[in-house]
């Protein structure tokens, strides 16, 4: 690791002259500056064209005099930073963080109020935040609302969900920047929960192309300790102004100096492969805090999930939807429990079979008779297991097959129930030797008018996310707030879902072709997603006639997803008798690293393909992932990125050539060629398909 700082401190007492930092390759240049009324603004240019135009800054307090005008610059000072530091799961073996800083020390006149604002310029984008230092004049106080602005140039293409307080989970639009209105938006989606505030709030990160071709996404870093930032739209003038999620009394984040908001950020580049690629989000995190991370693990798994969402199984007991707590004598099983102790172990043996790590069980535990939708507060206990899923049986059973159990703690939204019980939960695991769990956020939450996106959710993702570390457990959560980073910070805080998932699919319109090509464009960009791909029968026909619904890709993009979707926990997620079928496909998903030495995107464009290459963590395999939206697509690939003077065996998953994801989405073929760094690979994608490759060294 490595840090280079330069740095001078400008005393500017009584003049409000500009102040400029660029990124270290000079193309990006920020500039700060006050106006005749003390107004903090910025300014971004890219390659000395405006990017966003002066936009105002500041904080809107209760109670107190809004912080956003009459200041006064006390002091600058600029610094440089560079590091490569090593994560501990990741896209690459180690990452740089390079940026030069600027930091511009405010005081209010009249309250005295000191605000320190934080610019960093990468060579990927900028980030910026608010620091309140420790102060008599502010200690505690409630921030009312932020008046960031990101003021832009041009009526950009937009990928966009709308500003939902409580769901992230919508499929994206894709418009121009003037035609974001939520009122247009098809509510038949299968989200069960939802609160839009108003038309033309949108979500983060909000990804752009402007009609020049430059690329732009503004997104947050590091949210602790305060809410998520949504997005107000003014559609006419292609302006941008923060909208914090409320609490339950619409205040927006309780703090206490010395403080700092999350930071801002804007992505800039003319190559997609930039924004994609950016570790500028985990950058702008704290380093790791744990300081024994060799508990921390990648897992790919197979689990008691999808036959529910097909409809094969239930994840409640009696299947009758009728909850009571006598189950010696009025609960009786329905015979389509899926988390049953027989059943289980049919997975683990699946799992041992195939070489995968873990196995993931839904529907074990008592509560799920009415668990969603009704708002009670006492729903799961998460340690008491139904009288068909032994649970100590199934321990050690697993064991004796080297299997590692993801346990699952579904809390539907009842936070307070779980807080109450997350250390017995935690001790469960530890008990029964599960190293993960999945956590489960569906429904309203409890306590009763807050949100998923507000201080408090966030506040408790985060929490888990540290009490888990302290029994050296490891967290992926669903239906959570977006994450910005803070696996960096936590590394046992390995996936989230905070996205439309492929579950969708089963019951609902489901996820469009191109919904996959977004996805590492904005979600992702704060950390891996547990998007659970993997699903070979792709109509859902297949398990009743009469359904139409089915997945919007064909089995070879299916696969392609392992290496396009980063996350260091993956799931196989179809059912184990589909994958009999098929083993020849399903070979790659066996093969599939899952951390990785270097990660390159080959080929980047949002909304319609996405091509990446990666090197499996202390190996010299490769893997490629190759999507695209639902139009065909053919190019051809230089292969590079491989070791120079080696020759690779190139097994090939790939569409065939009638292959659609509507018409004909299971039609695959493998093929093998031997291939150099000099060669090239053509590759023919599906409508809606896409091709997955493993290199393997030829000795």
């Amino acid at each position: 690791m490595k840090h280079l700082f330069s740095f001078f401190v400008l005393l500017s007492f009584g003049f409000n002259q500009a102040q400029t930092v660029s990124s270290p390759s000079g193309k990006i240049a920020l500039t700060f500056t006050l106006t005749a009324a003390g107004q903090p603004t910025y300014a971004v240019n890219y390659k000395a064209k405006a990017v966003v135009l002066k936009s105002n800054l500041g904080i809107k307090l209760k109670d107190k005099p809004a912080l956003d005008a009459n200041f006064e610059i006390q002091n600058t000072k600029n610094s440089t930073f560079n590091e490569s530091w090593k994560p501990v799961l990741g896209e690459q073996a180690s990452i740089v963080n390079h940026y030069n800083e600027l930091v511009v020390g405010l005081i209010q006149k009249g309250t005295n109020i000191k605000v320190n604002l934080v610019f960093r310029a990468f060579d990927e984008g900028v980030a910026f935040r608010y620091d309140f230092p420790k102060q008599k004049e502010l200690n505690y106080f409630i921030i009312a609302d932020e008046e960031t602005q990101f003021n832009l140039t041009e009526n950009n293409k937009v990928f966009w969900l709308p500003g939902d307080f409580d769901s992230n989970e919508y499929e994206y639009n894709e418009t121009k920047f003037s035609e974001i209105d939520n009122s247009k938006i098809n509510m038949n989606n299968g989200i069960g929960v939802k609160s839009i505030p108003g038309k033309y709030t949108v979500q983060t990160p909000l990804m752009m192309k402007s009609p020049s071709g430059l690329y732009l996404n503004i997104f947050e870093a590091a949210v602790v300790n305060y809410p998520v930032m949504h997005l107000k739209a003014d559609v006419t003038n292609y302006k941008l102004r923060s909208e914090l999620v409320p609490n339950a009394i619409g205040d927006k984040a309780y703090l206490q100096t010395p403080c700092v908001s999350p930071w801002r950020t804007i992505m800039i580049s003319d190559d997609a492969r930039d924004i994609v690629g950016s570790k500028m989000i985990l950058n702008l995190n704290e380093p790791s805090k744990i300081e024994d991370t060799s508990w921390i693990k990648p897992m790919k798994y197979v689990g008691i999930w999808w036959e529910m969402h097909v409809g094969n199984s239930t994840w409640d007991y009696a299947g009758s939807q009728n909850a009571t707590t006598d189950f010696g004598t009025k609960l009786a099983s329905s015979g389509r429990h899926g988390a049953t102790t027989e059943n289980t172990k049919r997975y683990i043996d699946f799992a041992a079979k195939n070489g995968f790590d873990g196995v993931l069980v839904e529907g074990w535990n008592e509560g799920w008779e009415d668990w969603s939708g009704n708002w009670k507060e006492e729903v799961f206990d998460f340690v008491t297991p139904y009288p068909d899923f032994d649970i100590a049986a199934i321990s050690a059973y697993a064991k004796a097959k080297n299997v590692k159990m993801i346990m699952h703690h579904e809390t539907s939204g009842s936070v307070a129930n779980y807080e109450r019980r997350l250390d017995r939960a935690l001790e469960n695991m530890v008990k029964y030797n599960y190293p993960a769990v999945k956590t489960g956020y569906v429904g309203k939450i409890i306590p009763r008018g807050e949100f998923h996106d507000g201080q408090t959710m966030v506040n408790h993702f985060n929490f888990v996310a540290r009490r888990a570390s302290d029994y050296k457990l490891m967290v992926n959560s669903h239906e959570s707030s977006h994450p910005t980073g803070y696996g960096r910070t936590y590394p046992n805080y390995v996936a989230a879902e905070a996205a439309r998932g492929t579950e969708f699919n089963a019951w609902s319109i489901g996820n469009p072709p191109m919904h996959e090509t977004i996805l590492p464009f904005t979600r992702q960009l704060g950390g891996p997603m547990d998007y659970t791909p993997g699903i070979f029968e792709i109509k859902m026909s297949h398990y009743d006639k009469n359904k139409t619904e089915q997945v919007h890709t064909t089995l070879a993009k299916q696969l392609a997803l392992y290496v396009t979707m980063y996350s260091p926990i993956q799931m196989a997620a179809d059912l184990p008798e589909n994958y009999e079928k098929y083993p020849d496909a399903f070979q790659f998903i066996k093969d599939v690293a899952l951390d990785w030495d270097e990660s390159i995107y080959l080929e980047a464009e949002p909304g319609d393909y996405l091509t990446v290459a990666r090197k499996a963590k202390g190996k010299q395999s490769w893997f490629l992932g190759a999507i695209t939206d639902e139009n065909a697509r053919q190019t051809e690939i230089k292969l590079d990125f491989l070791a120079k003077g080696k020759k690779y065996k190139a097994t090939i998953y790939e569409d065939a050539k009638d292959a659609d994801w509507k018409k004909n989405p299971i039609a695959y073929r493998i093929r093998t060629v031997e291939v150099t760094a000099n060669s090239k690979i053509k590759l023919n994608l599906a409508p809606g398909g896409g091709t997955a490759i493993s290199f393997e060294p030829i000795n």
